[in-house]
């Protein structure tokens, strides 16, 4: 379940699992979704779980075969003329992170 506040007008909204990354978006399991409690003054909207929404469709799946299919049957193509460390250059170092272009 994924939990949404909406501030303004005092509103938690528990629906199923977002699809997408929201920043002030919440996933829980299903026990503390059940269980979830709000300050005094603000109300809940529950938005039950559709039998539609269990899943990708067959179609979706075949979708991503397919396309993993595509990259597999690819040729390859490696410059074996750059180095690795020509390929990645390192712009800042802080302790054990490093930041590298993208």
């Amino acid at each position: 379940m994924t939990l949404t506040y909406i501030y303004a007008d005092s509103v938690a909204v528990v629906g199923p699992l977002a699809t997408f990354s929201e920043p002030h978006a919440y996933d829980l399991c299903e026990m503390h979704g059940d269980r979830l409690t709000v300050p005094n003054g603000w109300s809940v909207i529950r938005q039950e779980r559709s039998s539609l929404d269990s899943g990708p469709t067959d179609a979706d799946l075949m979708a991503i075969a397919d396309a993993v299919r595509e990259v597999a049957a690819a040729p390859q193509v490696e410059n074996s003329d750059i180095s690795a460390t020509q390929r990645v250059q390192e712009v800042g170092r802080r302790g054990h992170l490093r930041a590298v272009p993208s």
